[in-house]
């Protein structure tokens, strides 16, 4: 890489145990036991106060994970950015595709291999599930984007939203798309207990986060803290859109 023609800079925000800006310019290649052929940064983890760790990862052709990744009491979701991967899940094989997405229970791994002849991009994301008695463990899903309906969010013809996962009570995650048509925004700031790991995939937009207006583009990531401010308004030519998680359908412990 060498010297860069440039002050030593960065647009990364992180205020810890509230919220983190996290551009691409800036991120390091982490190694992994059982995972070759790997590009992978560690983007959000318990360390930042996250309650999930999430990854971006790229396979180079052949790479992948030789040992499951997730199972005991570990549930796990992958959304392919780009390219195509293979996803085992105890001998049952998936083929996802570009904007293909998998989620997998917590009492099973997945192990993904690229078998193509180019480079896969993806999201990799796991966390702890929480049981409730008297409710069944969630099951796997396996889709496309594609395939799913496109809702007006809050009843905003320039603002739409994708739900990945059943709403119902035996998943307490989801994943969603947003995407905000140029000068569309959220209909109001909003403050809850959720928290959210966000990646950019297109556009360009100014993201009030604990009341500080900054700006993002393709390709940041974003970690959205428990009761943290947060609205965004897209700017440029381009839609603004983020996939992004979610945790629900959970009473707090005290």
């Amino acid at each position: 890489m060498g010297y860069r023609n440039d002050l030593l800079s960065s647009r990364a925000i992180i205020k810890h145990g509230s919220f983190a800006l996290i551009p691409p310019d800036g991120l390091v290649n982490n190694v992994l036991p059982n995972f070759e052929g790997a590009t992978l940064s560690i983007i959000a983890s318990p360390k930042l106060g996250a309650s999930f760790v999430e990854y971006l990862v790229e396979f180079e052709p052949g790479g992948g994970n030789r040992r499951g990744f997730g199972g005991d009491g570990v549930e796990t979701f992958v959304y392919v950015i780009s390219g195509e991967l293979e996803i085992n899940v105890e001998e049952e094989i998936y083929v996802l595709e570009e904007q293909g997405y998998l989620f997998c229970p917590p009492s099973k791994s997945i192990i993904m291999t690229n078998k193509s002849d180019s480079p896969v991009k993806l999201v990799l994301y796991k966390q702890r599930y929480i049981p409730v008695e008297g409710v069944n463990e969630p099951w796997l899903i396996c889709d496309n984007v594609k395939n799913l309906p496109v809702v007006n969010y809050s009843d905003m013809e320039d603002v739409t939203l994708v739900d990945f996962l059943p709403t119902s009570v035996e998943f307490d995650m989801n994943f969603h798309i947003l995407t905000f048509q140029p000068g569309g925004s959220h209909p109001f700031i909003e403050t809850h207990v959720q928290e959210h790991g966000a990646y950019l995939l297109s556009g360009e937009g100014m993201y009030n986060l604990d009341n500080d207006w900054i700006s993002v583009k393709k390709g940041d990531f974003i970690w959205m803290g428990p009761f943290v401010h947060q609205a965004t308004y897209a700017v440029g030519m381009d839609p603004l859109s983020y996939v992004y998680s979610k945790d629900c359908n959970r009473d707090p412990e005290i």
